[in-house]
Formats: C-alpha cells, sequence, structure tokens
C-alpha cells in the first residue's frame, strides 16, 4: 500500500502516549495500534478528525501518500 501512517512520528513530537491518546480519542488502545503501525485497511473521518484536534495537527501530518 502507498499510504503511510505517521501516527507514531506525530505522537513522539506531542510527547503522547498510545493509552492516553487512546483514551482522549475515545478508541481502544489496539485500534489505535493498529492504526499506528500501518495494519489498518481504513480509518474513519470521525477518528481522524479527533486525532487531528487532539494532536492539534492536520490529516496531511497523520497521513501521507508514497510513489
Amino acid at each position: 500500500m502507498n499510504i503511510e501512517i505517521n501516527l507514531d512520528v506525530v505522537m513522539a513530537k506531542r510527547k503522547m502516549r498510545l493509552k492516553t491518546l487512546a483514551q482522549e480519542v475515545g478508541i481502544t488502545e489496539q485500534n489505535l495500534s493498529i492504526l499506528k503501525n500501518n495494519k489498518a485497511k481504513a480509518i474513519r473521518f470521525s477518528t481522524l478528525d479527533k486525532l487531528c484536534e487532539v494532536l492539534e495537527c492536520q490529516p496531511g501530518d497523520i497521513i501521507e501518500y508514497k510513489r
């Protein structure tokens, strides 16, 4: 897949732990881990919206298209 999730990079810049982010976004740690490790097949816009809100970033900071 040519789409990469850079959630771990954004989390590191914000010094945010997986457990804390999962609680603030309202999803399980397991689902967030799947997303963080590029194992997810899809992401809901509502989840992406909440991630951006909590991490104070843009969707392009989290999702990247690579050729």
